[in-house]
C-alpha cells in the first residue's frame, strides 16, 4: 500500500503534466513539430519538435504509470466499490486522448475535433485523482461516510460537472483556432464599444467562452454560500467546496490576465492548470454524491 500511495501521487502529478503539456503544444503551435509522424519523431531539431517530442514521452510514461496504478488498485483496493470503475476509466480515456493526438498528426483534423483532446484527458486525470483519494482514505480522514448530501445538491454537482465540460471544450477551442487574443479587452471584447456585436468567428468563440466561464464562476459561488449555510459543520463539504471556489476564482482571474499580458505563455498554462484542479475536485463531489445517494 505504501508503494501504491507513491504511485498514485506520481501518476496524478504526471497526468497534470500531460494536460499542461498538451496546452503548451497547442499554444506554441508545436503539434506538427515531429512532422506527420507518430509515434516516432523525424525532422530537423527545433523548439516545436522538442515540445512535441517531450509531450509524447511524458504522455507515454504516464500511460505506463496509470496502467500500473489501475492494475494494482484493482488488486489491492478492489473491494472499494468505485475502484474498478475508476481504474477502467483512467486508462480508457488516457488511451483515447493518445489516439486522438495520433490522429491529429497522421490525418488532418478540424479544430472542433481537436478541442475534444483536452476534455478527454481531463476525464482521465479526474479518475486518477479519485483513485488517489481512495487510496489515501480521504473519506475516512474527513468522516465523509456520515455526510448526507441532499438530492438538490447532488443534482447541482451533476449539472455543474456537465456544464464545466462545455466550458473546457470552449476554452480548448479558443486555443485551437488561435483566438486567445481575438478580443483586445476584458471583460468585453472591446470595452470602448461594449454592446457592439460585429464579431468574426474567433471573437464569437472567445466571448462565448468568457460567458460560459462567467456563469460557472457565479454558479460555483452561489453553491458555496448555500453550503456555508447548510453544511458548515461538515469539513469535507465546506472546506472542499471552499477550495473549489478558490480554484475557479483564480482560473477566471488568470483568464483575464491572458488578455492583460497579451498572451503570456506561463499565465495561459496556469489558466489550464486551475481548471484541471477545479474539475478534479468537482468530480470528487460527484463521488460523494453517489455514495450519499446509496445511504
Amino acid at each position: 500500500m505504501k508503494f501504491l500511495k507513491y504511485l498514485s501521487v506520481l501518476s496524478t502529478i504526471a497526468m497534470m503534466f500531460v494536460l499542461v503539456g498538451g496546452a503548451l503544444v497547442t499554444k506554441t503551435e508545436s503539434g506538427m513539430g515531429c512532422g506527420a509522424n507518430w509515434p516516432f519523431c523525424y525532422g530537423d531539431w527545433s523548439l516545436e519538435m522538442f515540445i512535441e517530442l517531450s509531450h509524447r514521452i511524458v504522455s507515454g510514461a504516464t500511460g505506463f504509470l496509470v496502467l500500473l496504478l489501475s492494475i494494482l488498485s484493482w488488486k489491492l483496493i478492489g473491494h472499494i466499490r468505485e475502484t474498478k470503475f475508476l481504474a477502467f476509466i483512467s486508462i480508457f480515456f488516457l488511451v483515447a486522448q493518445g489516439l486522438i493526438g495520433a490522429a491529429a498528426v497522421l490525418w488532418s483534423q478540424s479544430d472542433f475535433v481537436l478541442a475534444l483532446h483536452f476534455g478527454i484527458s481531463l476525464i482521465s486525470f479526474a479518475a486518477v485523482l479519485l483513485l488517489t483519494l481512495l487510496i489515501f482514505e480521504i473519506d475516512q480522514k474527513f468522516d465523509a461516510s456520515s455526510l448526507n448530501i441532499s438530492a438538490s445538491y447532488r443534482k447541482q454537482f451533476i449539472w455543474l460537472t456537465v456544464y464545466i465540460m462545455f466550458v473546457v471544450y470552449s476554452g480548448a477551442l479558443v486555443r485551437h483556432i488561435d483566438s486567445s487574443l481575438a478580443c483586445p479587452s476584458w471583460p468585453f471584447c472591446n470595452n470602448g464599444q461594449p454592446f457592439s456585436f460585429d464579431y468574426h468567428l474567433g471573437q464569437w468563440v472567445q466571448m462565448g467562452h468568457r460567458l460560459l466561464a462567467g456563469i460557472a464562476f457565479v454558479w460555483t459561488w452561489v453553491i458555496f454560500f448555500k453550503i456555508k449555510r447548510d453544511y458548515r459543520n461538515h469539513r469535507v463539504m465546506y472546506l472542499g467546496w471552499m477550495i473549489a471556489t478558490i480554484f475557479i476564482s483564480i482560473q477566471v482571474i488568470l483568464g483575464a490576465f491572458v488578455i492583460f499580458t497579451i498572451g503570456n505563455l506561463i499565465i495561459a498554462l496556469l489558466h489550464a492548470l486551475f481548471i484541471t484542479l477545479f474539475f478534479g475536485l468537482l468530480c470528487y463531489f460527484l463521488l460523494l454524491s453517489y455514495r450519499s445517494s446509496r445511504m
